[in-house]
């Protein structure tokens, strides 16, 4: 086998590995110990896994890799978020962003390569969609950064829609947070999503992850016109479905908004909003909009966005305006991988 036929191991469960283990001829607790090297120790190579015998490592590297591979391009902002760029299979680039903010290191991952949700701001979706990543291509994007065993959380905000790859998002929230993977809190991971209603309740039910859900306006033909999928999930659906939850305690549930100049920064919108989520326990972000090029849309001012808030927060629902970080470095969903791109 060459190297790119080569099954990558990270990504994989616990019950996946202790099936390796004995297709290799090893016993099946020694998936365990395979499980400690990946996700524990972090090893880069086979070899590194000390406590399975010689003979074991060599039938194993035979089939298997560990899987890493460091980012191709990597870029720092002036406020320290870093962005790396990340060729997946097929040769897509993809992109997670590092954004380091007093105590925290927060790190932004990809679940696609492309999007198919077409959103009207988004770059993501204007280079179209390419595939799902593996879970390996994802875990790959924590394990494999220089701030990785630094992290405080992680967040599936970046290029894709993590809901139209279930399977590999779920995978990798379980080696983020079993004993034998990461061993985190759900607490310090968050999944955004524009609300595809199957998945999303399939994972509130399996998971304790925090939800966010992109909603950028609360009128279902101006959000219409923004985001395509509000014809086939109307965010009234997804509220519905999400007042049935208790985001009060053990997990948070949060909208994001962002916030364009004329369009969707009025109080009229505040107040539409507001009663958009008022059988919810949800508290609001407004995002100032990264312009993108060929785009009439142009992010709100700072005083609209401070009266939006203001107005929420009066009516009891905790809104904050998240601080713009790496605007000098693309660093808005899929603008380095798109310039990138453009320039092969």
């Amino acid at each position: 086998m060459t190297d790119n036929t080569l099954i990558p191991l990270i990504g994989k469960s616990l019950d996946e590995l202790r099936e390796i283990a004995q297709n290799v001829g090893l016993k099946p607790f020694q998936g365990g110990q395979m499980a400690k090297w990946l996700y524990e120790k972090r090893v880069k190579s086979i070899d590194e896994m000390t406590d399975l015998s010689i003979a074991g490592r060599q039938r194993l590297a035979q089939q298997y890799c560990v899987g890493r591979q460091e980012p191709d391009v990597v870029t720092e902002s002036i406020d320290g978020t870093r962005k790396y760029l990340f060729y997946a299979s097929s040769g897509n680039a993809i992109e997670s962003v590092y954004i380091p903010e007093d105590d925290r290191a927060t790190l932004c991952i990809s679940s696609q390569k492309g999007c198919k949700m077409n959103c009207s701001f988004c770059m993501t979706g204007r280079q179209g969609f390419h595939g799902n990543l593996t879970a390996a291509e994802i875990i790959n994007q924590i394990l494999s950064i220089p701030e990785s065993e630094s992290l405080t959380n992680v967040v599936f905000m970046g290029m894709g829609e993590p809901m139209d790859n279930y399977d590999a998002v779920v995978k990798v929230i379980e080696v983020l947070t079993a004993k034998w993977g990461f061993a985190w809190s759900p607490k310090r991971i968050t999944v955004s999503s524009i609300g595809k209603l199957t998945e999303l309740k399939r994972l509130i039910d399996s998971t304790s992850v925090h939800i966010a859900i992109s909603v950028h306006s609360p009128f279902h033909r101006e959000r219409l016109q923004l985001m395509p999928v509000e014809n086939a999930f109307p965010i009234d659906d997804v509220m519905t479905l999400l007042a049935n939850y208790d985001f009060a305690h053990q997990r948070r549930l949060s909208v994001e908004y962002i916030m364009w100049d004329n369009l969707n920064d009025d109080i009229a919108h505040a107040d539409a909003l507001a009663e958009l989520i008022r059988h919810t326990s949800a508290r609001v972000n407004l995002i100032r909009f990264h312009a993108i090029p060929d785009s009439r849309l142009r992010t709100a001012t700072n005083q609209r966005m401070v009266e939006f808030r203001d107005h929420l927060n009066q009516l009891g629902i905790i809104c904050t305006i998240r601080r713009s970080r790496g605007e000098d470095i693309m660093a808005a969903c899929g603008m380095l991988a798109g310039k990138n791109k453009s320039n092969q």
